[in-house]
């Protein structure tokens, strides 16, 4: 749990110096910090995505994109990620901050969805190796610090969606251990890295994408990578 505590830390960090930021810096400033995030963003995003290099694992990824927002949509993630940021919102929330909702999304979004997390909560409970963790902690605490100088409080509250699900990996990464095979961590890098780069047109808002509504996709990418790995001394 090492890495997970470091890098919930970071994102504390990285929220109050950029909640302390905003108040100095003009709004045409907070635009391109975050036009740059969102810029990084989109080549983590396809940098990942490129993980699918044959037209079996594009068709892996197609599939489970699509599959994953249809079950994601049934669920209603989207829906509940808002509900509860709106709720954290009308309690914690400063009068005028009403990007709080957004701030809070985003930034669980960004933290949490992508290999990285993965595989590094599972390296940390695993061997006690944290050092992947540690990497992302310090993308994390730049994210956050840009994120929170642009959309405000709701970022802390983020740190509080990495504690549970970085935490919730690493502790289940036993159980898991047998299951991440190359290929199942090919299918899940390549399909976390296509719902960061949305995460990067909503960034940018050029769309509103419910990409919260595609995170099932992660589970079915990995099943559906397994499942052909298995089904191909037969083809």
């Amino acid at each position: 749990m090492l890495g997970t505590l470091v890098n919930t830390g970071t994102v504390l960090v990285g929220s109050t110096v950029g909640v302390l930021l905003k108040r100095r810096f003009p709004p045409r400033v907070q635009e391109v910090a975050m036009q740059a995030v969102g810029a990084v963003t989109l080549l983590i995003g396809l940098q990942m995505g490129l993980a699918a290099d044959s037209g079996r694992k594009i068709i892996v990824v197609l599939l489970s994109l699509a599959g994953g927002a249809v079950l994601g949509e049934a669920l209603d993630i989207q829906g509940a990620l808002d509900r509860l940021g709106q709720r954290l919102e009308r309690r914690f929330a400063r009068a005028g901050d009403d990007q709080f909702a957004r701030a809070f999304v985003t930034a669980s979004l960004l933290f949490c969805v992508g290999p990285m997390t993965i595989l590094g909560s599972i390296q940390d409970g695993l061997q006690g190796d944290a050092t992947l963790l540690f990497t992302k902690a310090v993308l994390d605490g730049i994210a956050s610090t840009a994120l929170a100088a642009s959309l405000g409080f709701g970022t802390y509250f983020a740190a509080g969606t990495v504690l549970l699900y970085q935490g919730a990996l690493t502790l289940a990464a036993a159980g898991v251990r047998d299951l991440m095979t190359p290929p199942v961590v090919q299918a899940v890098t390549a399909a976390g890295g296509l719902m960061i780069a949305c995460l990067a047109v909503n960034i940018w808002r050029l769309a509103t994408l419910r990409v919260a509504n595609m995170l099932p996709g992660l589970v079915l990418a990995g099943v559906l990578a397994e499942a052909l790995e298995r089904a191909a001394p037969f083809f």
